[in-house]
């Protein structure tokens, strides 16, 4: 087969996304335009909310057409540049699609440090998921001395590195939610966090309550429905929550909607309620990353990978993610970086 391939949709996805929805292509070597880049992937990035996109309800972008491309981002080596301040050798992160190579627009393009290794830092850690994580404990939640922290879905890239941010600021105790034994040990092992729940356990919320009997003065939310629930039923007064994603529903049937928190618990607790788009703090992204770096080399900052080599693993290890087994960031090796 080709040096060149794809993945694309090769059936409707109406329920949780399978191996078999996808399938592997061979494409032509990409020619570029002005403004281009011609780049090499070394890692591709899988995200949850690609399972969403999948269905067309990300604001990313519309679902990808029976036979088209499976979006998503990727960090390679520029092979071709007709862009100024772009040159081959160079290493970019941006919007490729599940490919070994692709044509980038140079002004979407973002130039990273290759000294930062291995390149799937920037799609995880130091990249996106980690800047999500920044926006939330640094700008939004403004985490400090003292804060009682809980996170949802802590062994992901975006919570397992919420947690760890916050025990930087100063946080006193950050406790993680996570879907089985194995990931709460991720969670406490890994990353550092006081304590990690089973929310699978049947006692589970009485679990929540006895670890921060004084109330949740910070939390970040990257689920929603029942885990929101119970997370807002321990708020302490004047607690914060940061709402950053939607796990519960991006399986969920076409105009199934689950019923929102009751509002007046937001009342009660006098809460600060925020929404966190990380497309607001992309300017920071280069700084971030930097930043992060030397906390991952002092040992303050720890990552997990989920890797499969080579794009033909892609839509099984998708398929993993989406049914919630992966433990960590989730990423494919090309074998180019």
């Amino acid at each position: 087969m080709s040096e060149f391939q794809k993945v694309v949709l090769s059936r409707e996805i109406t329920g949780v996304p399978v191996a078999q929805d996808f399938a592997i292509e061979a494409m032509a070597r990409p020619e570029i335009a002005e403004g281009e880049l011609l780049v090499k992937n070394a890692f591709l990035s899988l995200d949850p909310y690609i399972g969403s996109r999948l269905k067309g309800r990300h604001m990313s972008g519309p679902a990808p057409k029976i036979g088209e491309l499976i979006p998503g981002l990727a960090v390679g080596e520029v092979l071709e540049s007709r862009a100024a301040g772009f040159a081959p050798g160079d290493h970019v992160v941006g919007e490729s699609g599940w490919r070994t190579h692709c044509v980038m627009d140079a002004a979407a393009a973002q130039k990273v440090d290759a000294a930062i290794q291995p390149l799937s830092l920037h799609l995880g850690v130091c990249g996106m998921p980690g800047l999500t994580a920044w926006a939330s404990a640094h700008h939004l939640a403004k985490v400090r001395e003292g804060d009682r922290v809980l996170v949802s879905s802590a062994t992901g890239p975006v919570g397992g590195t919420v947690g760890q941010l916050a025990r930087i600021k100063g946080a006193t105790k950050v406790v993680g939610l996570a879907g089985s034994d194995t990931k709460c040990r991720t969670v406490e092992r890994e990353y550092g966090f006081d304590l990690c729940i089973n929310y699978k356990d049947a006692d589970w919320t009485d679990q929540l309550a006895a670890a921060l009997p004084d109330g949740i003065t910070v939390y970040h939310d990257n689920v929603g429905g029942d885990v929101l629930d119970a997370a807002l039923a321990n708020l302490a007064d004047y607690g914060r929550v940061i709402l950053c994603g939607l796990i519960s529903q991006y399986n969920l049937p076409e105009g199934e909607r689950p019923a929102g928190p009751n509002p007046g618990v937001y009342i009660l607790k006098r809460a600060q309620l925020s929404g966190l788009v990380v497309y607001d703090y992309m300017a920071e992204q280069a700084d971030y990353a930097a930043r992060a770096f030397e906390w991952i080399e002092s040992g303050d900052l720890r990552y997990v990978e989920d890797r499969a080599e080579g794009l033909a693993a892609t839509p099984e290890l998708f398929a993993k993610l989406m049914h919630g087994d992966n433990v960590g960031k989730t990423v494919v090796a090309l074998g180019n970086g």
